[in-house]
């Protein structure tokens, strides 16, 4: 990779990263997994596994990019080569890349669903709504397969706009625009949901740390959104860490992305549920919380048009900030590769991933049932595509870790982390043993429930593949202390 494709600033890879990880996740997905599992014990869960499991595995992604400086699926084989190991292990690379392929064309279509409330609420389409006619609008969108292909087009459009542009006057010029103007925009609704709403029974609903309100299923809930809020294993940190200088600490960096990451979803149910409450509305929606629940609460409060206008706004940035680092690896391994330029990869990335979409798209109407996949998979395409995204992600996960944990030698991991000893036992110790673990646990947890019976024979298979992967470094381990 060419010395130039560094970011320009240090502190552009925190935006970058923090972009990449703060998306629907944070606005959409936290907020309504925290409503259906009782609050603050969820977000405790949360909180612990993103420092025992997150932020070590994100630490090493990070370093398997920058010590490659070449894109997930390159660096990898750069890496096995280099440390003489398995080859086996490029297939981390390639589970990224097939991540961020898969996610982007469904995410696409549903962050185009913004583009259709912004609009309504802008115009006032929604003002004076009730509960039934909220839920028709939602369920209107879903079945009309031209407007979904309409906003899936403009929104990957956008996104493949910036990402073409370049490192510099694309990517790092988008986020350093983009990124403050979100975090503005999110205090800016929190405070109008400070003002017309109850925000002290949102924080009472969120800040109560009750584990008997947690059920098991809650528990596995926590822990799965704090793999994937960080967005590990899909090739986006990597494929930025390849830009990051140096110079930058790794575990500074690290813990400032959970940092920021868990700030934002918690200022965003701060703000949501503020406005829930505030109109007397069911905090337990589940998905339909942003698109049916909260158009609701804003028709029903003073200036609700502008304020969600500019609301869906903000969800519309924060999904471009995730949807352009989920181009990245992939248009980078073109670029590397196939020696196409940087447009024509983004281009031909692009398009691959808005034609799969389109199973999306149908999946919500025309294909909504009586399909090849419900027959075979007992789901949709959409639910098919995401589940295949809910193995390939943990398990790159838990490859990323063992990797890093046994490959990467003692000298190597000091020097890209600029640690002291103590810091780096701790982070190898949960990078080898208590985040492969927890993250095998989300992974047998995505396995359909129609494969049930399969569960404690792929639990072995993970397991003894760990340790097999601890075996066989551990010999030059001990050689390195």
């Amino acid at each position: 990779m060419s010395t130039h494709n560094v970011w320009t600033h240090k502190g552009t890879f925190l935006l970058a990263a923090v972009g990449s990880a703060v998306g629907l996740g944070n606005l959409w997905r936290f907020p309504y997994l925290t409503g259906e599992n009782g609050g603050g014990a969820f977000i405790l869960v949360y909180a612990l596994t993103i420092f025992a499991v997150g932020i070590p595995i994100l630490i090493a992604e990070i370093m398997l990019g920058r010590n490659s400086r070449r894109s997930p699926i390159m660096g990898m084989r750069f890496l096995t080569r280099t440390h003489q190991t398995s080859r086996a292990w490029e297939s981390i690379g390639w589970l990224g890349a097939a991540s961020a392929f898969l996610i982007l064309s469904f995410y696409s279509v549903i962050a185009g669903w913004a583009i259709h409330y912004t609009g309504l609420m802008l115009t006032g389409g929604l003002a004076e709504i009730d509960a039934a006619g909220a839920g028709q609008r939602f369920d209107a969108l879903l079945a009309s397969p031209t407007l979904l292909t309409l906003y899936h087009t403009l929104f990957i459009a956008a996104s493949a706009l910036i990402v073409g542009l370049g490192i510099h006057k694309g990517i790092e010029a988008g986020l350093r625009l983009l990124m403050p103007s979100l975090f503005v925009i999110l205090l800016v609704v929190l405070g109008y949901g400070a003002v017309v709403g109850d925000i002290g029974a949102a924080a009472s609903f969120l800040f109560t740390f009750n584990l008997a309100d947690l059920s098991l299923e809650g528990w596995l809930e926590a822990m799965g959104q704090s793999f994937f809020t960080l967005s590990l294993g899909m090739g986006a940190i990597m494929a930025y860490g390849a830009y990051m200088p140096g110079e930058s600490s790794l575990t500074r960096t690290a813990f400032a992305i959970a940092l920021v990451d868990t700030a934002v979803a918690m200022v965003a149910g701060l703000a949501i549920f503020s406005l829930v409450f505030g109109s007397g509305l069911n905090p337990g929606e589940g998905p339909g919380l942003m698109f049916v629940t909260l158009p609701l609460a804003f028709a029903e409060m003073p200036g609700g048009a502008l304020v969600g206008g500019v609301f869906f706004v903000l969800v519309l940035g924060a999904a471009i900030s995730s949807s352009i680092s989920l181009i990245e690896p992939v248009a980078a391994f073109l670029v590397e590769r196939f020696d196409l330029t940087r447009p024509q990869a983004v281009v031909l990335m692009v398009i691959a991933s808005w034609a799969l979409g389109l199973l999306t798209v149908v999946s919500f109407n025309l294909w909504a049932e009586g399909t090849l996949f419900h027959t075979l998979f007992g789901r949709s395409a959409f639910g098919f595509i995401e589940m295949l995204t809910n193995i390939f992600m943990p398990l790159g996960g838990l490859m990323i870790a063992l990797f890093a944990g046994w490959a990467l030698t003692h000298s190597e991991v000091m020097r890209e982390m600029h640690t002291n000893e103590r810091w780096f036992r701790i982070w190898r110790f949960l990078v080898r043993f208590v985040a492969p673990a927890a993250v095998a646990f989300v992974f047998l947890r995505s396995i359909p429930q129609v494969e049930g019976y399969l569960i404690p024979a792929i639990g072995a298979v993970v397991i003894v593949g760990a340790f097999a992967a601890g075996r066989t470094f551990l010999a030059d381990d001990s050689q390195q202390q």
